[in-house]
This record gives C-alpha cells, structure tokens and sequence, in this order.
C-alpha cells in the first residue's frame, strides 16, 4: 500500500524522482542520486578496492594509449569535454600528457556534484596554474549547453569515461549519443568507456566487495532520503544483492526488505509499505561485446576509430569520430 499527498510542484528533482520510484511498481531508486557527498566519498573507495577491477583497467589504457590519442588530437586547439569528471584521477592523466605536448585546449569538467567540481578545479589549478579549467555543473546537456560558441569553431573531444553508458539499457544508450551527436560536429571526437563481458564472477565480485562498501553505497541512498526528505529508512532491514544475466550482460543491484514493513517520507507526505523480500531496483551495470558496441556506433552515426583495451581486455575506451 501506498499513500501520497503532497504535490510534486514545489518539491525538487530529488524529491519528485524518489516519490515516483517508490510509487511504481516494481519499486525503483534512479542511481545519479547515489551522489551526495557522503556518496562521492564511498565511490571512492569502492574504486580503490580490490574487486573493483574497472577503475585500474581503464587507469591501465589511459596511461598506456594517451600518446596515441594524443596523436588523433593534432596540432589544432580544441576544447576538452568531460562528461561525469568527478575527481579527475583518471583524466589527469590524459591532462598531463596533453600538457607534456603543448596541446592547446581548455577542459570543461562536467559533473552534477559541486562538491567534486570545486575540489577537481583547486587541484588541477594547483598542479598546472595556466591550465584553462571551466566547470560545468548541472545534467550532460543542459551544461553542455553552458559551453562557449567559438567563432571559428573548434574541435570538441567528450570523455565520457568510466562505465557510465553501462547504467543505461541499449535503447538508453542509443539515444544518449544521439543526442550527444547532434551537439557535436562533423570530427569531433568521443572517448567512450565500456565494461566488456567476461567471467560472471569477477563482475558480481566487483558489485558485491567482501569490505561491504558497495553495500554501503546502495544503503546511503536511503540514508540520504532520511537526510533530506524526513525518511525512516533502516537501512539495516535492506539487503544488498546483485545479479549478473551473461546474455544481457545486465548486471542488476537490488536492496531486498528483509521484513515486510512501513517507511514515511515527511517531505513527500509519503508512506511505503514493503513486503517481506521485496525488491527496489537501485542500478544497471550493463555489459558489452563488440558486436554491441558497433551496432551502437552504427545507429548513433559515430565511426570507431580505435579500441583501446587493458592487457587482461576486462575493459576498452573506445575513440570515436562524429560522421
């Protein structure tokens, strides 16, 4: 049973999306509200954890394929687009390198989190003082919208790193690069990260860390809609389970009620029941073969260039160049 009496007009994105989900049947969570700042500082460690194989292999590309990329940049400026910066530990590599050849460019972080989008802006400030950095805060396009018009134009080249088009199903994904597309311009480069399928059990290792961390990360979603919206969640009464489907490649996470039992939300005016081991979908971690990632290339007018791989191929960062 579900109760809901407050009108969603004054209530903000946050608010509205977790009364939407926790109204729907089956019950769902959207996974870009993970990131508060107690949520920025758990995802960091999960990176650091040992199961978490993605991070260290696409650390692993990036230090060994910068000249490479390097090498399609040219001589020409451009501007440096990252969609999702976070703390730029990744990127700072590619920025070095970029630095070490005198490449002309500016980098626009693009990120929902302040938080991260101040801190990212002070330390690459401090490590290269003449370094151009211009945040970009907000969802992927209405920042990029922020971006200055160059007159003449010049190149864009969007990071898109880490796994993030994987926490998007296929009809998702499609229509985010078409959308990505369609701000961009005829070879303009797209750097795109992508989980590749393997061993089912090294992909729920790296959902499931035996350090409970991940678990952690799931169970402050609810901790924040405490925080902010006046939840009673107990996260103690939520169990964290994810699945991996090797013919999808969808890897699912779940917090399961325990018990059958009653939630509020005082901002929302919002009374949850769950049912004993009912399920709130929290994430899609999805997958790829290549056969996905060419079809994806082919529907969104995007031609690869190159696949850039760890040596174990857990992992690639794809180049792609707008048709």
């Amino acid at each position: 049973m579900i109760s809901a009496t407050k009108t969603t007009t004054a209530l903000s994105a946050f608010a509205q999306d977790v009364q939407k989900g926790l109204s729907s049947s089956p019950k769902y969570l959207l996974s870009k509200y993970f990131y508060d700042a107690e949520g920025d500082r758990l995802f960091q460690k999960i990176m650091e954890l040992p199961e978490y194989y993605l991070t260290r292999c696409e650390e692993e590309i990036l230090q060994t394929y910068s000249a490479n990329l390097a090498d399609y940049l040219g001589n020409q400026p451009f501007d440096l687009i990252e969609l999702g910066a976070g703390d730029g530990l990744k990127t700072r590599v590619l920025l070095e390198h970029f630095q070490q050849r005198k490449l002309q460019f500016r980098y626009f972080p693009v990120d929902i989190s302040r938080n991260i989008l101040m801190h990212l802006q002070e330390t690459l400030h401090q490590q290269w003082p003449t370094l151009s950095v211009i945040p970009l805060e907000g969802e992927y396009f209405t920042a990029l919208k922020k971006l200055p018009v160059n007159d003449p134009p010049i190149r864009k080249v969007v990071l898109f790193l880490g796994s993030t088009i994987g926490n998007m199903s296929l009809t998702d994904s499609e229509a985010f690069l078409q959308q990505l597309r369609a701000q961009l311009a005829p070879g303009d480069l797209v750097l795109v990260g992508f989980d590749l399928k393997k061993k089912p059990e090294l992909i729920l290792a790296a959902y499931n860390d035996s350090a409970g961390v991940t678990r952690a990360f799931n169970h402050n979603h609810l901790l924040r809609i405490n925080r902010e919206l006046g939840g009673n969640f107990q996260p103690e009464n939520f169990q964290h389970w994810p699945l991996y489907h090797p013919v999808t490649g969808h890897t699912k996470s779940y917090l399961l009620s325990t018990i059958a039992q009653r939630v509020y939300i005082e901002a929302l005016e919002l009374q949850v029941d769950f049912a004993a081991w009912e399920a709130i979908d929290m994430e899609l971690s999805k997958k790829f073969d290549q056969a996905e990632i060419e079809l994806l290339a082919q529907q969104t007018h995007l031609q690869v260039l190159m696949y850039f791989k760890d040596q174990k191929e857990y992992f690639t960062d794809v180049l792609f160049v707008v048709e």
